[in-house]
């Protein structure tokens, strides 16, 4: 299952600090900066219950894909909201170090369902 997952457990907690985090970005961003990270931060650990919920290996492996490309995607976002000073210096650390380890963790996932493929 799913929620058993090391990757999803760390994608789901992630995007729940994300949905913390913005709501003190300003009012003007709530369709715009907040919107794309929430979207990308929640994308991560749907595409990986999604994908375990798939028939073949080759599916899972391609929804892990999705999953990593929506890590890169917010990792662009957070970026730009540490330049925006929407977050705090510590808080981009903190969310960078999460994101470098939840990135590795979908690399792992792939390649060991790659492997028994």
């Amino acid at each position: 299952m799913y929620r058993n997952l090391e990757a999803w457990k760390k994608a789901y907690a992630l995007g729940l600090k994300i949905y913390k985090l913005t709501s003190n970005f300003p009012r003007e961003e709530m369709f715009g900066l907040i919107s794309q990270m929430r979207r990308s931060a929640t994308s991560i650990a749907a595409n990986i219950a999604e994908g375990n919920a798939r028939k073949s290996p080759k599916e899972f492996s391609r929804f892990i894909s999705i999953a990593r490309g929506s890590a890169a995607e917010l990792e662009t976002w957070i970026m730009f909201s540490k330049d925006l000073d929407y977050i705090p210096n510590d808080d981009y650390e903190n969310l960078s170090t999460d994101l470098d380890r939840l990135k590795g963790l979908l690399y792992g996932l792939q390649k060991s369902i790659e492997k028994h493929n």
